[in-house]
């Protein structure tokens, strides 16, 4: 005998169809959920590390700008020191120039002229004074230039005033200044580092231009 199924099977199997979508639907939505959970996750783990090698640099960059800032400190405490040692350089290098020089003042001036005022700015000198005549004067000069702790020198005025009979003439002279070699010498050596050797007395120191007595009467 013939068996007839009487039942709705297509709705059935329609409705398990439609289950097994939903059911796979929810899983797919339920992994997706938690992928986006497990990326927010470890999103959040590298963002937190990020933050603390920011925070990291950060402590870093700000002891770097204190130890810049100490060193800026330190280099312009070494920029004075190094400042003033060339002042006592300078200072011991030219302590004894003075002396000389109006030790020549004294040796290359004439009879016939006399000095009035004088003034010393950095390697040159200007020189005020009287005499007799323009030869009196050149005669200054030719002194002046023989000398070794003196240089060139320029005649910057010279007047007649009739105001002094014996010496009429006034004059200025602008001298520049320099030194001997050996002088100098000495007085590197003395500089140097380490060096405790007084500096050497030169035959320039001891030896004086006589004033020649070629020049012309008035």
């Amino acid at each position: 005998m013939a068996h007839i199924n009487l039942l709705p099977w297509r709705a059935e199997r329609r409705k398990q169809r439609e289950r097994e979508f939903f059911m796979q639907l929810g899983a797919a939505a339920a992994a997706a959920v938690l992928c986006v959970l497990l990326w927010a996750w470890w999103m959040g783990l590298r963002i937190d590390n990020q933050n603390e090698r920011n925070a990291y640099l950060q402590t870093e960059i700000k002891q770097l700008d204190e130890k810049i800032a100490k060193i800026k400190d330190l280099e312009k405490v070494r920029d004075r020191l190094l400042a003033r040692k060339q002042i006592i350089e300078q200072l011991q290098a030219n302590r004894s120039q003075m002396v000389h020089l109006f030790d020549e003042l004294v040796k290359t001036i004439p009879a016939s002229a006399r000095l009035t005022g004088l003034k010393q700015s950095g390697d040159s000198m200007s020189l005020d004074g009287v005499a007799q005549s323009n030869a009196s004067v050149a005669e200054y000069m030719r002194n002046i230039e023989s000398s070794p702790w003196m240089g060139h020198a320029d005649l910057r005025k010279t007047e007649n005033l009739h105001k002094d009979q014996r010496m009429p003439y006034t004059f200025g002279l602008n001298v520049s200044l320099s030194r001997p070699k050996d002088d100098a010498q000495a007085g590197e050596v003395m500089n140097a580092p380490g060096s405790t050797k007084a500096p050497a007395t030169t035959t320039a120191d001891k030896s004086a231009a006589k004033p020649s007595t070629g020049g012309a009467k008035p």
